[in-house]
């Protein structure tokens, strides 16, 4: 039977593009180029036998905060939500860290002297998260249903991470925790707007937690899968699509693929304005990420550090504005900020009795070939002395394996795009509707439309929206 719309691509957008279709009543089959779906949500034994680990997407803040995902029963699809004790922590030398609390208070507490600062930032932006899920997760430019909780957010998301963390905090520690918030941007922190990624994070390590999923991130792309399924949708792996002519008829088409993808694909049917806005659509910097089994858990000098998943690493504001500002121009940071992530003891699934799985990963120019696995590890071992004698095995993967694995990481970029002022603002273009390529039936889902990048699946399902308003005529 000839579906009524095809989805390219089984990522976390693909799938909540093509469930959003299917409880419309509309067929939905969906092509997947990879012998396994999920795209950036997959889980793979990398390192050795019993070691399962994240290929990308492991700690999942926005899945919570998403209005997709929250329209899913989770538990119901497998997926079991893990929170650690602390959603994160931030070493610092010396033996010191600062934590984030799923509390404002209690973060604020742990801050000390800055904490009533950290209270006054986001003790108003947690009590609106509500208001802003709505907001914050959907194109940047769009009529807004709270536009004081929005304005509350949006002025201080305007600065520069560097200024707002000097204007805000006084203190090393503070400064240090906003400044590891924000270059998860992997923007240049000098800039203006970097901070508004690390005011959604922040606010959403108070609001929702930052989660994993019991047994790896897999776990997501086959509870969607399964609830496509239920509602009638259809699956086909291993079935690249290069090019339209490939597909059989269909009303709706959505590509969860970048604009570079979208055009090579579509070829003439993108009407010139399209093509040129895709054409000039730019990437951000790529990662390196190292998957290490280890002996034991992590042997961190702060005993805090026990307490989170994630813990960045990188020092004081001014060390982490540095190696992103060496990244942003080109460079390789001798002391790169490191996102590292831990698994024990919070999910005894990812490793042996006793052993324990990590992940981190630097930020690197894209397509950069330098090997950074050595940098990475000094890093930990300057806030974890005898990490590396803990060291069973480990996994590399640089840019260009990274975008082997999945074609959106172009460059490494997983983001899908660089979301600096332009590509936040304009995402992937200056259209009305960012997800509709302006070719009949035709719409790009992937997160180079908004709100980027992240395991939300909003970028799919408002591109499903666009696509049934505008090929069935159903209201939004």
């Amino acid at each position: 039977m000839t579906p009524d719309a095809i989805v390219v691509g089984s990522g976390p957008n693909g799938l909540a593009a093509a469930i959003t279709l299917a409880r419309a009543g509309r067929s939905v089959h969906v092509y997947e180029a990879a012998a396994t779906i999920g795209g950036g949500t997959r889980t793979e034994e990398l390192t050795l036998p019993g070691f399962r680990h994240d290929v990308c997407s492991t700690i999942v803040p926005l899945t919570l905060a998403s209005p997709f995902f929250r329209s899913i029963d989770l538990a119901a699809r497998g997926i079991e939500i893990v929170h650690p004790d602390a959603p994160l922590g931030h070493a610092l030398d010396d033996g010191r860290a600062a934590l984030i609390e799923r509390s404002v208070e209690d973060t604020a507490v742990g801050l000390g002297r800055d904490g009533p600062a950290w209270r006054r930032l986001f003790g108003p932006l947690v009590a609106d998260a509500d208001k802003l899920g709505s907001e914050l997760l959907r194109p940047v430019l769009h009529p807004p249903r709270h536009p004081i909780a929005l304005a509350r957010f949006g002025l201080p998301a305007l600065l520069p991470a560097t200024m707002l963390s000097r204007l805000a905090f006084r203190h090393a520690p503070a400064r240090a925790l906003l400044a590891g918030l924000a270059a998860h941007s992997m923007v240049d922190l000098h800039r203006p707007l970097s901070v508004s990624f690390g005011l959604v994070l922040g606010l959403y390590a108070h609001a929702a937690g930052w989660p994993m999923i019991r047994g790896g991130s897999a776990a997501v792309a086959d509870g969607l899968a399964a609830e496509l399924r239920a509602l009638g949708g259809t699956i086909e792996t291993g079935r690249r699509i290069d090019t339209l002519a490939e597909l059989p008829p269909a009303r709706a088409v959505l590509l969860d693929t970048t604009p570079r993808a979208a055009l090579a694909i579509a070829g003439g049917r993108l009407p010139s304005r399209t093509r040129r806005a895709y054409e000039r659509f730019r990437f951000g910097s790529g990662v390196f990420k190292v998957d290490w089994a280890l002996d034991g858990p992590v042997p961190w000098r702060a005993p805090e550090l026990r307490r989170a998943a994630t813990v960045h690493l990188g020092g004081t504001l001014a060390e982490v504005a540095a190696a992103e500002r060496t990244v942003a121009r080109g460079g390789h940071p001798e002391r790169p900020f490191v996102l590292f992530v831990q698994y024990s003891p919070w999910d005894a699934s990812r490793a042996p009795a006793g052993r324990t799985t990590a992940w981190a990963y630097c930020h690197v120019p894209a397509r950069s070939t330098v090997d950074m696995t050595e940098r990475i590890e000094t890093q930990v071992e300057r806030f974890a002395p005898g990490f590396r004698d803990r060291i069973l095995a480990r996994a590399t993967r640089g840019p260009a394996t990274l975008e082997a694995d999945n074609a959106n990481y172009v460059g490494g970029d997983i983001n899908g795009g660089i979301e600096d002022i332009r590509q936040l603002v304009l995402r992937p273009g200056p259209f009305l509707d960012p997800y509709w390529t302006g070719a009949p039936g035709l719409y790009l889902c992937s997160s180079s439309t908004p709100p980027g990048g992240g395991v939300h699946g909003m970028s799919g399902y408002l591109a499903a929206r666009s696509a049934l308003r505008r090929e069935w005529r159903r209201p939004a």
